[in-house]
């Protein structure tokens, strides 16, 4: 199978993440990019558009005003939180569900 080259336009901050990975891992740039490019489009194909979480998101101002805001006031923990972080067993849904 013959290899194709694309080209592409990434930010300053991404290259220099995908040299050092490459030069830290000993692996090739290109195989680096194939591979994460393959691994990508798998986890969109196989699971759920809402569970995919995007690497960046673009927040307008009052939406990134209400998440600092429940950043400096976050919720208190409902039960099921507390039971999950304290390791007790979660009961399995009936049937059917």
């Amino acid at each position: 199978m013959a290899d194709t080259q694309i080209s592409a336009f990434i930010s300053q901050t991404t290259k220099r993440q995908v040299e050092r990975y490459a030069e830290a891992h000993g692996v090739k740039k290109g195989h680096l990019i194939e591979e994460a490019l393959l691994h990508h489009l798998q986890a969109l194909r196989e699971l759920p558009a809402d569970i995919v979480i995007p690497p960046q998101l673009v927040l307008t101002p009052k939406s990134f005003a209400h998440v600092a805001k429940l950043v400096k006031n976050p919720r208190k923990p409902n039960k099921a939180l507390r039971d999950l972080v304290a390791g007790k067993p979660i009961p399995r849904e009936p049937e059917g569900w």
